[in-house]
């Protein structure tokens, strides 16, 4: 890492220090509180733990918490004045809802999540499409995944909303999306990488996914974070990509964002919306 990202690592590290459980964590009483920036909570599964920057505290175990995900470092800007951290790698709705609702007061002021990806089983998706002899067999996968979307996952993530609002009924709630993993060049280096015509079949499933999830948090009034534009042009197989691709290691996190993505993917599209916010609230 550069000086200035193991910089960004203690600092966030000397924030997290002391986490029990669901704790939230207190800001230092030293940084002045910017007004409107009070109790923030980040829920959510791996896309919000920070799976795919290869930098996790060890404390957090399987949930592979990193202080260089998205949550961490908006925390570093705007200096909150208490921070609960409660993504898990893994997650899905039925984990929100059982293990990280809690974590919620009925004063928290932001909460931010991602989730759904694990519910419609992407993972063994992008597996499907990888190993498959055929790319018939990986169509019917995706549209399986993409059948299961708009109808059972659009009931789940109802319900998780549901419990964020009873939990929390004056907080900001951002549900991020989730980018689209590839860039379609005709070549890539990657050997493990599904064919441009399954990579563009992928891309359609993700697409399908963020607007199952945009229409179900916004009939709630919660903010959709849609990162597809930030993540332009930095897919997997693309000259610069954001996005891990299938051969780094599993502890690093394939087909996650990687130290940029979440820092100019998610970091930047929470931002945006935090700023607007702000700006008209």
């Amino acid at each position: 890492m550069t000086m200035r990202e193991l910089r960004l690592v203690g600092r966030v590290a000397a924030l997290l220090a002391g986490v029990v459980g669901l704790a939230a964590v207190p800001a230092a009483a030293a940084v002045a509180q910017p007004a409107g920036v009070g109790d923030y909570v980040a829920l959510g599964d791996s896309y919000s733990s920070g799976v795919g920057t290869g930098v996790y505290d060890p404390t957090s175990g399987p949930c592979a918490r990193s202080p260089l995900s998205y949550p961490p470092l908006w925390v570093v800007e705007h200096h909150p004045a208490s921070f609960g951290f409660v993504a898990c790698s893994g997650a899905t709705t039925a984990d929100v809802l059982a293990s990280q609702i809690p974590a919620l007061q009925p004063g928290t002021d932001l909460v931010t999540i991602t989730i759904g990806g694990n519910d419609a089983g992407f993972g063994p998706v992008l597996q499907t499409c990888t190993a498959a002899t055929s790319d018939r067999t990986c169509f019917a996968a995706v549209d399986a995944a993409e059948a299961f979307e708009v109808s059972v996952l659009r009931d789940r993530l109802t319900r998780t909303y549901t419990a964020i609002r009873q939990a929390s009924p004056h907080a900001q709630v951002v549900v991020l999306g989730y980018p689209r993993l590839f860039d379609l060049s005709p070549t890539c280096a990657d050997p493990q990488v599904p064919n441009v015509a399954r990579r563009s079949k992928l891309n359609e499933g993700a697409d399908v996914l963020d607007g199952v999830i945009q229409s179900v948090s916004q009939r709630f009034g919660f903010y959709f974070g849609d990162v597809r534009g930030e993540f332009a042009n930095h897919g997997v197989c693309s000259v610069d990509p954001w996005i891990n691709g299938p051969s780094v290691p599993t502890a690093v996190g394939p087909y996650h964002p990687n130290q940029t993505g979440y820092r100019n993917g998610y970091l930047a599209a929470l931002d945006v919306v935090t700023a607007t916010n702000a700006a008209t609230g």
